[in-house]
């Protein structure tokens, strides 16, 4: 039998777990401009990178923004694939990315566009720094990773 305070007590659970979840869950983020020295740089083994985004929207679970810059003749890391897509636009250097299974050669103002789980990677064959700016996103449309 079913009792005043068994239904208190399933109220009082029901509240307390939408309002942990209200409270846990992070909220969209809004429009912002970002100055490029306000976004401090983070020294990696191989690469230099700024982070600048990384929250859900109003319409993605996620965007994600970095920029990478990698000395001459480095590579980011290896071939790899991942379920969300991203885009690569180079703002300086030559870089060499696979692409659809094909190594190919970018400069300035080329955009990489790797789509779901398809392998890529991208490697400095220029002679000094290359800087690249990488966006990601994941929505409830972004499938889940294949096996590799």
């Amino acid at each position: 039998m079913i009792t005043p305070r068994d239904i208190t007590i399933a109220a009082v659970s029901v509240a307390a777990t939408f309002a942990i979840t209200a409270v846990s869950a992070p909220k969209p983020m809004g429009s912002v401009a970002i100055a490029w020295g306000d976004v401090p740089v983070q020294q990696e083994e191989v690469r230099a990178v700024r982070q600048f985004l990384r929250a859900p929207t109003a319409t993605l679970d996620e965007l994600e923004l970095h920029v990478t810059t990698l000395p001459a003749g480095a590579t980011s890391h290896a071939p790899h694939k991942h379920a969300n897509e991203e885009l690569v636009i180079i703002k300086e250097g030559e870089v060499e990315v696979l692409v659809d299974g094909q190594m190919k050669r970018v400069g300035p103002g080329s955009v990489v566009f790797n789509a779901s789980n398809e392998m890529h990677s991208l490697r400095n064959i220029g002679a000094g720094p290359a800087t690249y700016h990488v966006i990601n996103w994941t929505s409830s449309a972004t499938p889940s990773a294949r096996k590799q």
